[in-house]
């Protein structure tokens, strides 16, 4: 056996980036994503670290949901409250960076880009899907507002039923396989997030801490500067570019 294939046989990668890498790399993260939710590696495949940076330059991370992936465009849609912390923070220094890991797999991604609210359409469309609870819920907490007691906090939901005249009977009586109609439209201050990526690393673990790592770039006309709340996509002055990452 060469040398080189003794080297390659003890710091093996079970399922290495392939060579060539591919020229963008939201098809495969789109494909990790899939794998880690079939598989069912964690009760949340989809979750990922979420940071930014206020006004001020304090940096600040969570853990929050990512419900879409745009393949074509490269971006990534996430939802919360416009007034929470990072809701804030976002509109002051429109970036971001986040990180999906399943340890189970090995793997890793890392995103950087830029933010901007997505459309009241993407917005109002995903409110309706979610959970009645979960609807009453966004309305009822100012998210990131100090409150005095959890008993406060109920009684701001109950305000809620109160003021949006909601029946929580029939809402209570259904089974769990049924989802029972309720008008609770979205608030103005809850909607998502579309974070068009212009930094994705992909990591695969490797036997010694040889592990597997590339990085795809390409850069937006303006930078952060063009970022605002509105849905477009941020013009591409340069497509990806991909290179190999020591460990």
């Amino acid at each position: 056996m060469a040398r080189s294939d003794k080297i390659e046989s003890v710091y093996s990668t079970a399922d290495a980036l392939p060579d060539p890498l591919p020229a963008e790399p939201m098809g495969t993260v789109r494909a990790w994503l899939d794998d880690a939710t079939a598989r069912r590696v964690t009760p949340n495949p989809n979750a990922m670290a979420l940071a930014t940076i206020d006004a001020d330059g304090r940096p600040s991370v969570r853990m929050v949901l990512c419900k879409d992936i745009d393949e074509d465009g490269g971006s990534i849609t996430f939802f919360t409250n416009f007034e929470s912390r990072k809701g804030r923070a976002l509109a002051a220094v429109p970036r971001a960076a986040c990180v999906f890991h399943w340890d189970t797999l090995e793997k890793q991604v890392r995103l950087e880009g830029v933010a901007r609210r997505a459309t009241d359409a993407e917005s109002d469309a995903y409110f309706a899907s979610r959970h009645w609870q979960s609807r009453i819920g966004a309305w009822a907490s100012r998210q990131s507002r100090p409150i005095v007691s959890r008993e406060e906090l109920l009684a701001q939901v109950a305000n809620v039923v109160i003021e949006q005249n909601i029946d929580l009977r029939p809402l209570i009586d259904a089974g769990p396989d049924e989802r029972p109609e309720v008008d609770i439209p979205r608030p103005p201050f809850w909607g998502g997030f579309r974070l068009w990526i212009d930094r994705v690393e992909l990591w695969v673990g490797g036997s010694g801490r040889i592990h597997d790592r590339a990085l795809w770039s390409r850069e937006f006309a303006g930078g952060a500067a063009e970022a605002g709340v509105d849905a477009d996509a941020p013009t591409i002055s340069r497509g990806w570019s991909v290179t190999r990452l020591q460990p």
